[in-house]
């Protein structure tokens, strides 16, 4: 197939282009490099299955006959959409709309990543897919979420009206190596922390949960859905919870850091607990993520433990 993937040059985007490449595809890989970085994809640079184009997705061009679309063009961290806040609503809105055209002129079929911040601070959980969430569409993180939840209207009225063969991933906190070491989130966070000897910051009291889901799970069930007739959402994350307090020790454990936790105020509109119920997942696709977090950290540590020396 003739692949085109947005936002390739970033974390996920890079995995899922290395996976959809293993598969014997060509990837054209679009990225306007606002968050995601070239290194990324440096590996690539003798593949010649891969084209990369510098190119913001907000901007309408044509990329030529494409058999599958993915869409992961969006800032993700909150350090990154808070300070991209109109262009995360744009990425999401008229950035998905021209990749969805180009699915359409082409009879490309169509993937969406959405998002668990689509449940905002949820009021039900586990979250399901069926359940609406509770987001504040005018808070700090609302240009993320409210950036997420149209997005998935528009590619819902694109097979419905247009009928253009879409799916809905809502991808939970992933982590692995190629994540920002400075992108704010918590593995990212954590890890640079205790490997520099700095104090972990934790905000709040450290009892809000997260699931943490490692890198190669998760692109495991991207694929797996990307092959599925599923037009639904469907939910990819790693079901076991982990209070933050009990992650930042985690962390401590396999760094062998002596760094300090110590606590700041949480964040308006912080999600107090966050667990995807996976039931769809595992019916639909046979999916279920087999590296648990103090593997998946180990596997993450010589990549940041890498960043870490290049900044020094």
């Amino acid at each position: 197939m003739q692949v085109l993937i947005a936002g390739a040059a970033g974390f996920l985007g890079s995995h899922l282009t290395d996976a959809i490449l293993a598969e014997g595809h060509d990837v054209l890989g679009v990225d306007n490099l606002c968050t995601g970085s070239v290194e990324n994809l440096k590996h690539l640079k003798a593949e010649p299955k891969f084209r990369f184009l510098e190119q913001d997705i907000c901007v309408p061009f044509d990329p030529k006959r494409v058999d599958y679309v993915f869409s992961f063009a969006s800032p993700a961290s909150p350090a990154d959409y808070m300070r991209l806040g109109i262009e995360t609503l744009m990425v999401g809105s008229a950035g998905t709309k021209n990749l969805l055209d180009i699915a359409k002129k082409y009879g490309a079929k169509f993937l969406h990543a959405s998002t668990s911040e689509c449940y905002g601070d949820p009021e039900q959980h586990p979250q399901t897919e069926e359940y609406w969430g509770h987001v504040n569409p005018i808070g700090p993180r609302s240009v993320y979420d409210e950036s997420k939840r149209f997005s998935e209207a528009l590619v819902t009225a694109y097979h419905r009206y247009e009928k253009v063969d879409t799916r809905l991933v809502r991808i939970f906190n992933t982590y692995g190596p190629r994540l920002q070491m400075s992108d704010g989130r918590v593995i990212s966070n954590f890890l640079a922390q205790a490997l520099k000897g700095d104090d972990i910051t934790i905000y709040g009291d450290g009892s809000q949960t997260r699931s943490f889901c490692y890198v190669s799970d998760e692109i495991d069930g991207i694929v797996r859905l990307s092959k599925s007739d599923e037009h639904s959402p469907v939910n990819i994350g790693n079901p076991t919870e982990w209070t933050i307090l009990e992650c930042a020790k985690a962390v401590l454990k396999v760094t062998g850091s002596k760094s300090k936790i110590i606590h700041q105020p949480l964040p308006q509109d912080d999600p107090t607990q966050r667990k995807p119920d996976i039931s769809k997942a595992k019916r639909l696709l046979q999916w279920d993520p087999k590296i648990d977090l103090q593997t998946g950290l180990k596997l993450s540590l010589e990549y940041f433990k890498a960043c870490v020396a290049a900044t020094v």
